[in-house]
């Protein structure tokens, strides 16, 4: 059995992956899990998932909250802003197959974007919160 935060990210990926206006504003497919060394800029990088259990006594099923990051070194925010509102509306509400868990719902919770003075990069953040529960049998 796949745990169901590993379930919810390849479904994520493959939602994010398959999006022709997306891939053509990162240039390619640069949706990574980490990013591999001199990755070209934009990307996006898939961030922290927490997986908090709401089972009951009758019913069973987990929340995650997860966060995907995006990275651009372009001049000003507007790259940024223009990959985080793809996302967004990819995944907002989303209906994804997750295999053995069923997708209650998935919600975006936050978004942030900024310059990173450290990485010298913009910096763009989008947590989400999904709710599953097992497929019943």
């Amino acid at each position: 059995m796949t745990a169901p935060a590993a379930e919810l990210q390849k479904a994520v990926f493959a939602a994010l992956r398959g999006n022709a206006a997306l891939v053509a504003l990162l240039g390619g497919p640069k949706i990574h899990d980490q990013a591999p060394a001199n990755v070209g800029f934009p990307y996006l990088t898939f961030g922290r998932t927490s997986v908090y259990d709401w089972s009951t006594d009758t019913e069973s099923g987990t929340e995650q909250l997860f966060s995907v990051h995006v990275w651009s070194k372009s001049q000003g925010k507007r790259e940024a802003l223009d990959i985080m509102e793809a996302v967004r509306g990819l995944l907002d509400d989303a209906t994804l197959n997750l295999g053995t868990q069923h997708l209650v719902s998935m919600r975006l919770e936050f978004s942030e974007a900024r310059f990173d003075d450290r990485l010298s990069v913009q910096h763009g953040l989008l947590r989400f919160r999904a709710v599953t529960e097992p497929v019943a049998a």
